[in-house]
C-alpha cells in the first residue's frame, strides 16, 4: 500500500491524488498507476477543477489510477491483487474484473453510498473479485531524504 500511496504523489490533481499498485502471487510489483491526464494530453493544459460544465471539469479527462495501473501492465494481471487509495469507481471496476485481478485492497471508502461505489460493490461480489478494507495502526507513511554518508 505505501507504494500505491506514493505513486499517487506524481498525480497533478490539487483535490484528489490517488495511486494504485498490482502485485502478483509473489506480491512482486507487477504495474503500477496514478490519477492523471491521458499520455499527450497537457497537465497543464486540460482542466483539473471540480466545478464548471462538464468539459470545464476534471470528471471527462482524467484516467483513474487502477485504470493506468491496469494500462501500464506489462504482463498478465490474472490473480493479482491491487492496492489502492480509494475504493476503485464502477468503470476502474469493469476493468480490474476483466484484467483477472482477483483482490482490492483499499484505504478510503467516502464515496461508499454512491451509485458507482454500490455498483462496484455488486460487480466484485458477482465476479468473485474480494475487496477489503486495509487495517492498520498506522496514522501517516512518510518518506526522508536525508544525507548520509554510505
Amino acid at each position: 500500500m505505501g507504494v500505491a500511496l506514493l505513486s499517487a504523489k506524481r498525480s497533478k490533481d490539487p483535490s484528489t491524488q490517488v495511486g494504485a499498485c498490482v502485485v502478483n502471487r509473489d506480491n512482486r510489483i507487477v504495474s503500477l498507476g496514478y490519477n492523471g491526464m491521458p499520455r499527450g494530453c497537457s497537465d497543464l493544459e486540460f482542466p483539473w477543477g471540480r466545478e464548471g460544465s462538464e468539459l470545464e471539469s476534471k470528471y471527462v479527462y482524467v484516467v483513474h489510477a487502477e485504470l493506468n495501473a491496469i494500462l501500464n501492465s506489462t504482463t498478465s494481471l490474472k490473480d493479482c491483487v491491487i492496492y489502492t487509495g480509494l475504493f476503485p469507481c464502477n468503470e476502474c471496476c469493469k476493468a480490474i474484473i476483466q484484467s483477472g485481478i482477483t483482490k482490492v485492497v483499499y484505504i478510503s471508502d467516502k464515496y461508499k453510498d454512491t451509485p458507482s461505489v454500490k455498483a462496484s460493490k455488486k460487480m466484485f461480489t458477482a465476479s468473485g473479485v474480494e475487496f477489503c478494507q486495509l487495517k492498520t495502526d498506522l496514522k501517516e507513511l512518510s518518506l526522508s531524504f536525508l544525507e548520509t554518508d554510505i
